[in-house]
């Protein structure tokens, strides 16, 4: 016998089969019950009954303030949404007995220029804290923070002491002109969206010969647009329904701004015993679309604005 064939081939120790692994083809026997749909069809429903609520409670008092503008004066608080009779009549009488039409031009000056001052100091001193190092930047910026925590009332009278040394009282003057020294708030929003914004892109321009305010108007203010017009919505809002100031400063009846206006009127025709509620409300609808009008436009704007701002830093 050859010494091939007295050679013998050893066993596979390992006799695991090599060919494929059978698969259980039908898992529902293991798969547990799915009982997350059920719960999230729950939730869904809660929440949007929640928000249909919220939004009723918002909603309802403008509702019911349009409503009472289209009602007779013996109508006016019988709580109706639908007027049982119709009339179009206050719209016509609030604007012979007050004169909206110099409130609605002297509010829409002084709001304007708030908004244009305020936006514009606010970024240029939030650009300085966030572009610049200098020696006691980091306290001043918190002495800037401090003063937030001042309440109004506490600088009313040194405020008003200032406007009438400087013979401001009795004109709108001082209703936007202390916004050219910037607000805390817009300065820290402002900045922290600043030092969000690539500094490479800054040095750059500056290697190629811009400068320190060209950067800024031409390279950082277009890039916080987004923010830029949250400040100035947000301010748009404080100044048209700002009373306070309006009642401090301003003295001559077609001076007056609308808060102040509707103020005098609700003097006049609320608690002066002419009890005349319905021009009250008209009045109050007047004023009241403009704002509704600015926020359906610039809600996409507030939206995006403060989702990025609170991103950056």
């Amino acid at each position: 016998m050859s010494t091939l064939d007295r050679t013998t081939v050893p066993a596979d120790p390992d006799p695991t089969p090599t060919g494929p692994v059978p698969v259980d083809l039908d898992p529902s026997s293991t798969r547990r019950p799915d009982t997350s749909r059920p719960r999230g069809r729950v939730t869904r429903v809660v929440v949007g009954a929640l928000l249909v609520l919220v939004t009723i409670a918002f909603v309802y008092p403008f509702v019911w303030l349009v409503s009472a503008s289209l009602k007779p004066r013996s109508d006016v608080f019988d709580n109706r949404l639908i007027p049982e009779t119709l009339t179009f009549d206050n719209y016509i009488e609030v604007w012979n007995a007050a004169p909206m039409a110099a409130w609605l031009l002297n509010t829409a000056f002084v709001t304007v220029m708030a908004t244009l001052t305020v936006t514009i100091s606010s970024s240029l001193v939030a650009w300085g804290f966030a572009r610049y190092r200098f020696r006691g930047r980091n306290a001043l910026f918190g002495l800037v923070l401090a003063s937030m925590m001042v309440p109004g009332a506490a600088t009313m009278i040194p405020t008003y002491l200032i406007w009438n040394s400087l013979g401001m009282v009795g004109t709108l003057t001082p209703l936007w002109a202390g916004n050219l020294f910037a607000t805390a708030f817009y300065v820290f929003l402002l900045r922290q969206f600043f030092l969000g914004l690539p500094t490479e892109l800054f040095d750059a321009a500056e290697m190629d010969g811009a400068g320190h305010w060209k950067v800024f108007w031409h390279i950082a203010l277009p890039l916080t647009r987004p923010a830029l017009a949250v400040v100035a919505l947000f301010e748009f809002q404080a100044a048209w329904t700002d009373l306070m100031r309006g009642l401090i400063y301003l003295r001559d009846r077609e001076d007056f701004t609308v808060p102040r206006g509707l103020k005098s009127m609700l003097d006049q025709f609320g608690f002066g015993g002419e009890w005349h509620w319905e021009l009250v409300v008209t009045a109050s609808v007047i004023t009241t679309v403009p704002m509704i009008i600015v926020f359906f436009i610039g809600q996409k704007q507030i939206i995006q604005g403060v989702a990025t701002t609170g991103t950056k830093g």
